[in-house]
């Protein structure tokens, strides 16, 4: 296969400047076709170096997109592609070339399908597994209506790995519903050498006349007794299994066809087009191998690298880095973890498919023993914590915020309820920026805090995130959480080792009469800016780091609301959690009725898209003016002349 080779100019691409949408596709020869990739793949590497985004997964599916919609007529028949991140070729096909110079910012294209998007993206994405389970949705919705359409789903060898694609093929394979599913192996050791006699194979095995001959000999040995008819089905599975190697996804009632060369547009055209032409009964799986990074040497050399990344030099691949300003919080909770480890032989990790998201690359090279990356199975990986925690080990479970959703049954049913002490790490608390709202960390606060036996800390800092890793570590009568942003601290001095913290106990950092600010987690730097301005307004002002939103420093809090006009609580989580926590405590201890104004400060009941994470915050309204603003409203003024004491440092 020729390449061609990426340049820093804008590439030559007078094939695909013809194409507007995937009709302008549906008469290409196959050289053309493979002309297109090459294009394709050019403007992928050139659009991305401008923008940033996902890289690696899009270019190793550059062929198939083309051969999807070369063959089918999207978006008619339904094209599905799991978690979405390598749809970038698929954009620029489907009309949206043009904007792919605003993907993943603010007003612009999503970084993942979106169904308000475009026709095209049938289904929206973020989260990984779930294409098989919706398009046999569409499929068995698609048979209701009496249609003929083709439901198409992509998903990866990764993707796979997640419990959820082996429902959906177990239940896809009992219903019949004609449902295509095309596995994208670019890492799965099940392939066997994918090569011209692999290509004639899989021709053949999709192909109409092979099929109308099985479906025959399966209607001629349904007159045989019960057992030979058995037995002919089972001999015939077993031989193509024993030639493909699709023997698993056979007895999940998948007719499977492959493995297929990704790269060869000659092998994949004939082979889908058999697979739309024959109309099988049933779901069919299409094995297809592709390569990360295809055709670009620096993603090809470094699939983990360029999976997701910044604006880069496309000749070098030198990807633009800012320089940072201080350690990250998922380095600082790494350094934490790593330190606590050296201390305790009990400490062990576990991530589900993200080791260097969680920092846990680094704690896996000290520790390699005592780490788990389970893959995409974020479900096992809490039973799994929760089933080391019985035999006395400290688990952590480095999870981000919004993937730790899809495994809530085992946090509820296999920690809580048995309250095990499993720790839980939750990275990318709050907005993270142009990932959107796929992957906001939103809602933990509020899912966690409504469950018995859970204690819950934020860090306001790195310095507290190294105090709070410590904390879980010495806690062990029950399950702990800690939550952190993206992005990097404040660049405070960190020591060698946590110190554990007072369980329930939050910190008083400035001192005043008349506003308090209650801050949860790395809003207190906003909260600190505010009070600011509002003792420049002459309003004397408190600043608490709340630090647990479970327990509640119900001390602190009671001790606020008697000596202050006004309480404001300040967190970047949905509403239902640490503010709503305060005011129920309030309320039932009786503060509310002595006058004490109250106004709680949480994400807007919206989900905020993509763009950088301070736009997100400001759209959130979480900012020091905002804050600001609302002690005002709160006291029934905008400005005041007079001061009323000056606060001073805790």
């Amino acid at each position: 296969m020729t390449t061609q080779t990426p340049s820093s100019s804008v590439p030559d691409t007078p094939l695909l400047d013809q194409v507007s949408a995937p009709r302008d596709l549906r008469n290409l020869s196959i050289e053309h076709l493979q002309k297109l990739s090459n294009e394709l793949r050019a403007e992928t590497i050139h659009s991305v170096s401008r923008t940033g985004g996902h890289l690696g997964a899009g270019l190793g599916v550059v062929e198939l997109t083309v051969a999807i919609h070369h063959v089918f007529d999207t978006p008619g028949d339904r094209l599905l592609w799991d978690v979405g991140h390598q749809c970038y070729p698929h954009k620029i096909l489907t009309g949206r070339r043009d904007s792919m110079s605003t993907i993943r910012q603010k007003g612009g294209l999503s970084g993942f399908t979106l169904r308000t998007e475009s026709e095209y993206d049938c289904f929206g994405a973020g989260h990984s597994s779930t294409s098989i389970s919706a398009g046999l949705g569409m499929a068995v919705a698609r048979d209701f209506a009496g249609d003929d359409n083709h439901v198409i789903a992509v998903i990866g060898d990764g993707a796979m790995s997640a419990g959820m694609a082996y429902e959906a093929m177990n239940n896809a394979g009992s219903l019949k519903s004609r449902l295509i599913v095309i596995l994208n192996d670019n890492d799965m050791s099940i392939a066997p050498a994918v090569g011209a006699m692999s290509a004639y194979l899989s021709r053949l095995l999709s192909s109409k006349p092979y099929l109308t001959i099985r479906q025959a000999l399966k209607q001629i040995a349904a007159h045989f007794p019960k057992p030979l008819e058995e037995a002919a089905r089972r001999a015939e599975e077993y031989t193509r299994g024993m030639v493909t190697g699709g023997t698993l996804f056979e007895e999940l009632g998948f007719y499977y066809v492959g493995p297929i060369d990704g790269h060869r547009i000659e092998h994949l055209v004939p082979v889908l087009r058999n697979v739309r032409e024959s109309r099988a009964e049933g779901p069919v799986l299409i094995h297809v191998v592709t390569q990360k990074g295809r055709g670009y040497p620096p993603a090809e050399a470094a699939a983990d690298k360029y999976h997701g990344v910044t604006k880069f030099d496309v000749i070098s691949g030198t990807q633009a880095k800012a320089v940072a300003k201080a350690p990250s919080y998922t380095g600082v909770f790494a350094k934490a973890l790593i330190e606590e480890a050296k201390a305790d032989d009990k400490v062990v990790a576990i991530n589900a498919a993200m080791p260097s998201g969680t920092g846990l690359d680094k704690f896996n090279k000290q520790f390699p023993d005592r780490c788990f990356d389970v893959g995409i199975a974020e479900q096992h990986a809490v039973t799994f914590a929760a089933g080391l925690a019985t035999e006395g080990y400290k688990p952590f479970c480095a999870i981000y915020s919004t993937f730790l959703q899809r495994a809530y049954d085992q946090v509820v049913h296999d920690v809580a309820v048995q309250n095990l002490p499993v720790r839980f790490a939750l990275d990318r608390a709050g907005y993270v920026g142009a990932d959107g709202a796929t992957h906001q960390g939103s809602f933990d606060i509020a899912y966690l805090g409504c469950l018995p036996n859970f204690v819950i800390m934020a860090a306001a800092d790195e310095v507290e995130l190294m105090h709070m890793v410590a904390t879980a570590t010495a806690h062990d009568i029950g399950p702990i959480a800690i939550r952190y942003p993206r992005g990097e601290g404040l660049g405070l001095e960190l020591p060698k080792r946590g110190t554990p913290i007072s369980i329930g106990k939050g910190r008083i950092i400035l001192e005043g009469t008349k506003i308090a600010l209650l801050s949860l987690g790395t809003r207190l730097a906003a909260c600190m800016k505010a009070a600011d301005e509002l003792v420049a307004r002459g309003l004397s002002t408190t600043v608490a780091d709340a630090r647990f939103v479970k327990p509640l420093d119900e001390e602190l809090i009671g001790k606020l609301a008697e000596s202050h006009d006004v309480l404001i609580t300040v967190e970047e989580g949905a509403a239902g959690g640490f503010g709503s926590r305060v005011l129920s405590f309030l309320a039932w201890s009786g503060s509310l009725d002595k006058g004490i104004k109250v106004r709680t400060m949480t994400m807007p009941d919206v989900f905020i898209e993509h763009a950088k994470p301070e736009h997100q915050v400001e759209a959130a309204h979480l900012t020091a003016p905002h804050i600001v603003k609302v002690a005002l409203n709160a006291l029934g003024h905008e400005s005041i002349g007079v001061k009323s004491g000056t606060p001073k440092r805790a």
